[in-house]
């Protein structure tokens, strides 16, 4: 290991001196290099630029992962260099434990088969939002920490480079200051009167070397005037640079909001899925549920309608002699059914519905249809009639009106 005296000594000499000329710039006893108003504004751009991108990316990374001890080991796995080991979504744990539930009570009983089908539904959303996470770090978080890493310490690297050159400079402009000084007044006419002649020789003596040390602070300051631009002008070019960074992040902000919207879509198509599912075969399941529950104890008509509450109950289309019993074997022709002479309820559609088929009606959001039921009909089904339009509704669709 080679040590060199000198050179440390140099830079030891050089190191006092800025603290010394920061030190009094602070202190108001020293004057200071300021930059041209469009070079603060540069500088201003890149603080904030800086600084909003380190908040936006720690927030997106919240957003993606909330969990902060995940965090810490993503960011511990990343500065090892290391591959960041698959994990489970929570969408896909709860689906796992759904299924799991569902062999254990029985996958054909309706408890089961629904946690069946929402399990499905929670695996698909899972796998959505892993797609969601990965294309949001890629195409999102990736550009914003290489910002960060790499062109901003690039950035502070150089500002820190021309903070010495100016503190360089405006040393050597106050070094030259002080000879000039020092010069003028060895230069001054002596009093012959009070003057011995051995000082008229020293005075001369002294002019001439202010006058070669005012050279050589001229000869420095020439040199450091020209570092000082040099360096002015790379860091010049590389905040300027903070233009194009911004166009690269709007880029990228685009396509971190397409994912986010697919992603959305995709959720939002899969509950879509699902509840049309669910509305489909909920009555079969609560037929059953009420086939296997313990009968009610039995009472006397006169009793039991006395204890019962009175409540508002769809009306049923008698069965018309000659007319076949459409609803019974499957086949619903809404032509052949007739409503009610009186009785039939209003409802509030809740949700938009989509007919499977001919015999069901199309239904749109806070509409108000007419509803009513026919004999041996699945109990989650009703006959809706909207003008001239009939046809089958669920009932998990409806808000049934008094």
């Amino acid at each position: 290991m080679d040590f060199n005296v000198k050179k440390l000594a140099s830079d030891a000499g050089v190191f006092f001196s800025r603290a010394m000329q920061f030190t009094e710039e602070k202190l108001g006893q020293a004057e200071k290099t300021e930059l041209d108003a469009h070079f603060e504004n540069l500088l201003a751009r890149a603080d904030c630029t800086k600084n909003w991108t380190e908040k936006i990316l720690r927030q997106t990374e919240v957003l993606l992962q909330p969990n902060p001890s995940a965090r810490v080991e993503e960011f511990l796995y990343e500065k090892l260099d290391r591959k960041v080991p698959s994990r489970v979504t929570n969408g896909e744990l709860l689906a796992q434990y759904m299924t799991e539930a569902a062999n254990d009570f029985g996958p054909g009983t309706p408890y089961g088969k629904t946690l069946i089908k929402v399990g499905e539904t929670q695996r698909r959303l899972g796998a959505a939002e892993r797609d969601f996470i990965h294309s949001a770090s890629l195409n999102f978080l990736t550009p914003l920490r290489n910002f960060l890493e790499g062109d901003w310490r690039t950035i502070s690297k150089e500002r820190r480079i021309l903070q010495n050159r100016r503190l360089d400079l405006d040393a050597c402009k106050a070094r030259l200051k002080k000879a000039k000084a020092a010069e003028a007044k060895a230069a001054a006419v002596p009093d012959f009167q009070e003057t011995r002649p051995r000082n008229y020789v020293l005075s001369a003596s002294a002019s001439a070397l202010w006058s070669d040390e005012v050279e050589k602070a001229e000869q420095e300051l020439r040199l450091t005037q020209t570092e000082f631009d040099r360096q002015a002008e790379v860091t010049r070019l590389l905040l300027e640079g903070i233009s194009s960074t911004h166009v690269n992040h709007l880029r990228c902000l685009h396509e971190f909001v397409e994912s986010q919207t697919n992603y959305y879509a995709q959720c939002y198509q899969y509950m879509l899925d699902l509840q049309k599912q669910l509305g489909r075969f909920s009555g079969t399941f609560v037929g059953n549920a009420e086939s296997t529950s313990p009968p009610a104890a039995t009472s006397p008509p006169a009793v039991a309608a006395a204890t019962l509450p009175a409540v508002p109950t769809i009306p049923v289309v008698p069965t018309i002699v000659g007319v076949p019993n459409t609803v019974a074997e499957g086949v619903l022709n809404p032509n052949e059914v007739k409503p009610p002479a009186s009785g039939t309820r209003k409802a509030r559609v809740l949700y938009d519905y989509e007919a499977a088929d001919s015999t069901e009606l199309a239904l749109l959001a806070d509409e108000m249809i007419t509803v009513y039921s026919l004999p041996g009909m699945d109990p989650d089904w009703l006959i809706g009639e909207r003008g001239n339009q009939k046809g089958k509704v669920p009932v998990t669709y409806l808000e049934l009106l008094s």
